[in-house]
Order: structure tokens, then sequence, then C-alpha cells
């Protein structure tokens, strides 16, 4: 199963950690964690703080163990197809929160929201189309919905996973309303 994944962090400084994690699963199922900074993690920027309205004195109250998190993460999502739309920065705090519990960084992957998006898109058009086409008319499909999507990044884990996996049920639905639409318009092409 796809699963849209998203972090907030400490900063984007190269000592940043993780400091909230949630995970939309493409059938709707959620989850969202604070993350209590390990030992050593004491980086923290203000102007980032602002941004997500996360205070460092929240997550050493309310934030769940960082380890724990970890193992939890491992047992829930190994198995599934793991999507962020920016996988180099999630990648990075991901492996952060990995290897400060003493598990392989690369236990989990991700991968870009972009090959989701680009999946549902081909997935839902006509299979007679060749692929010149099909990989056109995805590109098009793409970009409509892209350009109509007027939800806000709000710079919270939930609300953003939630956006990503809203967008690329979005683009799915509107590739098979295409391939609905063509099959309507010549029904007996082979």
């Amino acid at each position: 199963m796809r699963v849209f994944l998203d972090f907030e962090a400490s900063s984007l400084a190269k000592a940043s950690y993780p400091i909230e994690v949630a995970w939309v699963f493409e059938d709707g199922g959620a989850e969202t964690h604070l993350i209590r900074p390990a030992e050593g993690w004491t980086d923290w920027d203000d102007s980032a703080g602002a941004v997500h309205g996360i205070a460092r004195a929240e997550l050493l109250e309310a934030g769940e163990p960082h380890a724990d998190l970890a193992r939890y993460m491992l047992e829930t999502l190994t198995g599934h197809l793991l999507y962020a739309s920016s996988p180099s920065w999630d990648g990075r705090w991901l492996s952060v929160l990995l290897r400060a519990a003493g598990l392989p960084r690369h236990a989990l992957r991700l991968r870009d929201t972009d090959e989701a998006q680009l999946e549902a898109a081909l997935a839902g058009l006509d299979a007679r189309l060749d692929e010149a086409d099909r990989q056109a008319r995805a590109a098009e499909i793409i970009a409509r919905v892209r350009a109509a999507d007027t939800g806000p990044i709000v710079h919270r884990a939930l609300p953003d996973a939630r956006h990503e996996c809203e967008l690329w049920q979005a683009i799915r639905q509107a590739a098979e309303l295409d391939a609905e639409r063509e099959l309507a318009v010549r029904p007996f092409r082979l």
C-alpha cells in the first residue's frame, strides 16, 4: 500500500533532526507523532519554530521517545511504498531518527511523491494508447490537477502528508475520468 509521509524538523541546518512525523495510507489511515529529541540533538532554529509552531519545550514534554517511535515506524511501515514530497530532506530526517535508535539508516526508504503521481496517472489512462500518448496525457493530467490544487502547505506533518495523499487521489481520479471520456468518444477503437 502507498503511504505518504512528512517530517517537520528543528531547522534546515546540517545538525537538524526530526521533531514531528506523520503518515497517511492511501486508504485514509493516518498517524502523527511528536518526537522527543535524542541525547545530543540540540540544534534549534527559532525561525523554523515560527513556521511549524512547535516549541522545543513541547517536544521535551509531550514528544514520544525517538527510539520507541523509530521501532514503531519500522514495524508499521515496512513492506509499504513510502512517498515524500521532499525525499532528500525527509529521507535525511528519517535516517537521523533510525540511526539514533540504533537501527539501519536505510531500513525504510522514501520515494518521490512525483513517482506516485505519475504511476497513478498512467494506471488510470486507457492502456490501448501508445506509450508516448500515455506519457503526454499523464503529464497533462498531473499539471492540470496541480494547477487546480489550492491546498496550502501548513508545515505540520499530518496536514502536509494528507495533502500529498489527496493530490495523488485527485490525479488518479482525473486519469480515470480521462479514460472514461476517451472510451465514450471512441468505444470501438482497438
